[in-house]
């Protein structure tokens, strides 16, 4: 997948990283290592994962040369070359431990994305992103989901309407909810908890219903009742394990918030020679 660094949110993230790590300078590397020695850099992976981030390497080592093995979204097994980073030995030092906070955190995202993508494989299912991204680096762990064969949802607040059960209760009912976005210009989902609010959303001409923290029977039971009238997205404490079973009843989506706020930071190592 093309996996863009280009954005300014993404070009400051890297700059606030090297920042917050860095600081006034890294003193060990400084007092360590003399000016003028070069070195070469190789990281690798340590474990079967799917790999994010490669394309940020540049901004982070910069003014070294950069050569990617590998790009965003490849699958590796243990002991795969990642990139080869060649120039000053002082600016590898300084660089590896953000370069690889991002790799191992950006790759954990994919790779669990893409073990929900093959959990569901051969379903008509697809499995959906949320916005339980780590504060600020949203747009890069929404890439990294992509990567792993994940749909993003919405970006944010801005980009969609998602009418959910408090915004319900504020607005006055389903009805009220649905009429007040009938001309929002952006695409309307709506988050139904009973069956009756289900009933007058469909006859409200809902076209995009969110079931939430149903078991699979009961999905699927609702899902026949809806008889293709609205694309069905489920949610609500969906894993790994139990995900096989919600794509067989009949949803469009998934959508898992364990894919961003729980994936685990995978094992990558860079290896100064």
């Amino acid at each position: 997948m093309a996996f863009d660094v280009s954005h300014p949110e993404i070009q400051n993230v890297v700059r606030l990283a090297l920042a917050e790590d860095i600081g006034s300078g890294d003193l060990t590397t400084n007092l360590c290592v003399p000016t003028g020695t070069t070195a070469t850099g190789r990281m690798i992976a340590r474990e079967s994962l799917t790999v994010v981030g490669v394309e940020l390497l540049p901004l982070i080592f910069a003014g070294c040369i950069v050569s990617q093995t590998r790009r965003s979204g490849d699958p590796l097994k243990n002991g795969d070359e990642i990139a080869v980073v060649r120039g000053p030995a002082r600016a590898l030092l300084t660089g590896e431990r953000t370069a690889l906070n991002f790799l191992q955190r950006l790759s954990g995202i994919a790779t669990l994305a893409a073990a929900y993508v093959r959990a569901v494989e051969g379903t008509r299912c697809r499995i959906l992103d949320t916005r339980k991204t780590t504060p600020g680096l949203r747009r890069l762990e929404k890439m990294a989901a992509a990567a792993g064969g994940a749909v993003n949802h919405r970006m944010g607040l801005f980009d969609a309407v998602l009418i959910k059960n408090n915004h319900i209760t504020a607005a006055g009912g389903v009805r009220a909810a649905l009429e007040r976005t009938r001309n929002a210009g952006v695409p309307v989902e709506i988050e139904v908890r009973t069956r009756a609010e289900l009933d007058e959303a469909l006859a409200c001409g809902a076209t995009h219903l969110l079931l939430d923290n149903l078991s699979p029977a009961e999905a699927k039971e609702w899902i026949a009742h809806i008889n293709g009238r609205a694309t069905v997205e489920l949610s609500g404490g969906i894993t790994l394990e139990t995900a096989r079973a919600y794509a067989e009843t009949g949803a469009d989506f998934l959508s898992s918030g364990a894919i961003t706020h729980s994936a685990r930071a995978v094992d990558i190592n860079f290896r100064i020679e």
